[in-house]
Formats: structure tokens, sequence, C-alpha cells
């Protein structure tokens, strides 16, 4: 068995795959996932989108209104290095906008 501090690679020099996470305990996760802790990823939130044709978009001013998609109240897409992971909502936090998540999308991932 590793110590706390290695990680135990017993089974991959068996030629095993390694465990499933849902066979380690919490404290086990946290150690296994503490290596991708500080990978930066972009997070975007959509509030929505159009199509426009590159006459229109020259005509834009300041002051312009650009119509959406989307209607008021309406979930707003939340994506991680450009894939759809959740739904939310905006809310202000202090001065600031910021995305509450009220729905996660489970994707289908081979």
């Amino acid at each position: 068995m590793a110590e706390d501090n290695q990680l135990d690679l017993d089974n991959l020099d068996a030629g095993l795959p390694p465990a499933p996470l849902d066979e380690l305990a919490p404290a086990q996760i946290t150690k296994e996932l503490e290596a991708i802790y500080d990978i930066p990823v972009q997070i975007s939130a959509v509030l929505g989108k159009t199509t426009m044709q590159v006459n229109q978009l020259l005509k834009l001013g300041r002051g312009a209104v650009v119509e959406l998609d989307r209607r008021v109240g309406e979930a707003i897409d939340i994506y991680v290095n450009n894939r759809l992971v959740a739904r939310g909502e905006v809310v202000v936090v202090e001065d600031r906008l910021g995305v509450t998540m009220t729905e996660i999308i489970k994707s289908e991932r081979v």
C-alpha cells in the first residue's frame, strides 16, 4: 500500500486498471483528484445568441440593441472549455454580475 502522499500504482504495475472512483472513500477521491486542482479552465455564461448579416452588424452603433434568442427569466447556458455543463440564472453579487447554477447537464461521454 502506498504512503498517504503517494499515488497507489500497485494495480497499474500488475496490469490492472485503477479502482473506479465510486469504490474509493471520499478522502481517497480528494487525494486522487489533487493533481488536477490547479489546471485552469475557461468558464462562459451565454445569455443568448443571434444571427445577423455583416451589413447589419456594421450598422450597429453605441446604444444599439441586439435581440437575443432568450426571454427574460429563461435559464442561461454555462460552458466549461466550450462544453455545455449547466444552466443557471444571472445574479448580482455586490456590484458584479454572477451566475448561479440551477441545473447540471449530464453528458453521455465514452
